[in-house]
């Protein structure tokens, strides 16, 4: 496959964003892909790329109404092991491909920047860093190669459970000249699986020259947002936020071990019961911006609503502002005639 090569999608860069003020960011495209019925729980990998592009282009234009910032580009689990393990091996390039293209598609009607994507490949293993660190670069320069053709203007590298594999997806961005937004995955209590603590992590990761730094999925605000603040404070870069909209504490800090009253595993598709309220996630945005965060999003269980309360809780009107709630109209329990849509931050405040 031929590519075209393309411009920077944004007209302003990354960095330029980024010192603008807080960057919103909307992920969760595998979780609420599933629930609509594209994407099979389990493997998790994003077939609907090619089987229905059509489904990914509305969840980027509900993301993007909602007030997101960026457009990440759908290739999380596309890499060469996890399409192997569905038969789909001959699809990797067309679908990394595809799911730039539909990213920049999208990001062009509102202006939002467009993030290729890495992560995980589940192949690193430190006991052999080097014989694994040389497949899992393999697998990195394939997938950012045709982000950089297609046209990114930076890459999110995310959900690192192991620090050497991070430091492997950064330096392929900086072979490739890409900004590297790169974020760990917090399952346990405070180390990698390499067993490097994750202030320490961070620190090493801006010292390479990570663009931002931070944290995604696993944690919850309640159990993420301590850890950020120390990383905050240990860092001289951007840090990032982006949590599961699920509801983790002391006892169990990340959602994967999240349980319910009967001792049932609730991850991954049994979660509706700690999720979140949209209000609760408006809140964690305001303490986010609050702690001084330069990238604010969501994760796995992220969906459109949410990132609308959290867009409005940081002062923003979006296109899906003009649907917000306005429950003083409502035929039995509204109490006002004739009054506009209240703004999720008088939510919070009445909610609080």
């Amino acid at each position: 496959m031929t590519a075209t090569p393309t411009s920077r999608p944004s007209p302003r860069t990354f960095e330029q964003r980024m010192a603008d003020g807080v960057v919103l960011g909307a992920e969760g495209y595998v979780f609420e892909l599933e629930r609509r019925g594209y994407v099979k729980a389990g493997p998790y990998v994003p077939e609907v790329i090619l089987d229905a592009p059509d489904a990914l282009r509305q969840l980027h234009r509900e993301f993007l109404r909602a007030g997101a910032d960026v457009m990440v580009a759908l290739t999380y689990y596309a890499h060469r092991e996890k399409l192997r393990d569905v038969g789909r091996g001959d699809d990797l390039e067309a679908m990394n491909r595809q799911a730039v293209r539909i990213a920049n598609e999208v990001a062009a009607e509102g202006g939002a920047l467009v993030a290729g994507n890495i992560c995980n490949t589940w192949c690193y293993d430190p006991r052999d860093p080097v014989g694994s660190g040389a497949a899992v670069r393999q697998q990195y320069r394939e997938q950012l190669g045709w982000a950089k053709d297609e046209g990114v203007d930076f890459v999110i590298s995310e959900t690192n459970d192991y620090l050497g594999e991070a430091l492997i997806g950064l330096e392929v961005c900086h072979e490739l000249g890409l900004p590297a937004l790169v974020t760990l995955a917090s399952v346990q209590p405070e180390t990698t699986y390499d067993e490097v603590d994750y202030v320490r992590a961070c620190r090493t990761l801006a010292e390479r020259g990570a663009a931002a730094v931070g944290l995604n999925c696993s944690r919850g605000p309640a159990t993420m947002l301590p850890l950020l603040e120390r990383i905050r404070d240990a860092v001289d870069v951007p840090v990032v936020a982006q949590p599961v909209p699920y509801r983790t504490d002391e006892r169990t800090p990340a959602f994967e071990s999240l349980t319910d009253a009967d001792g049932m595993r609730l991850f991954p598709i049994q979660l509706e019961s700690a999720a979140h309220t949209r209000f609760e996630m408006a809140q964690f945005a305001c303490d986010a911006a609050a702690l001084g965060l330069g990238y604010i999003g969501i994760c796995c269980g992220g969906s459109p609503h949410y990132v609308r309360a959290m867009a409005e809780a940081l002062g923003r009107v979006t296109p899906a502002s003009r649907y917000s709630p306005a429950i003083e109209l409502h035929p039995v329990l509204g109490t006002q005639e004739g009054v506009g849509a209240a703004t999720m931050g008088d939510w919070t405040s009445a909610a609080s």
